[in-house]
């Protein structure tokens, strides 16, 4: 079975949310999906369900491996590099 290899290395405590909602979608006009938490750094962008997928582009763009989901009642990890839940 595939595990993340980037787990270990995430601070903690995980980084404050840098925002409540996708800064990027209120900027460019459109409505987030789903909101996803960078572990690494706190960004919070908007899931691949929606129009401009900006957690994904964080990740291009950072390289920061893992984040978490920003929804209320879900509590799961992705790690973009391993493509694995942690």
């Amino acid at each position: 079975m595939k595990q993340c290899t980037h787990a270990g290395a995430l601070p903690h405590p995980e980084p404050t949310p840098q925002s409540a909602t996708c800064l990027e979608c209120l900027e460019a006009g459109t409505d987030p999906v789903q909101l996803r938490m960078c572990l690494e750094c706190g960004h919070v962008g908007c899931c691949d369900s929606s129009p401009l997928r900006h957690a994904t582009t964080h990740h291009h763009n950072s390289g920061h491996p893992v984040m978490r989901t920003f929804e209320r009642g879900e509590n799961w990890r992705w790690c973009f590099v391993d493509h694995v839940l942690v």
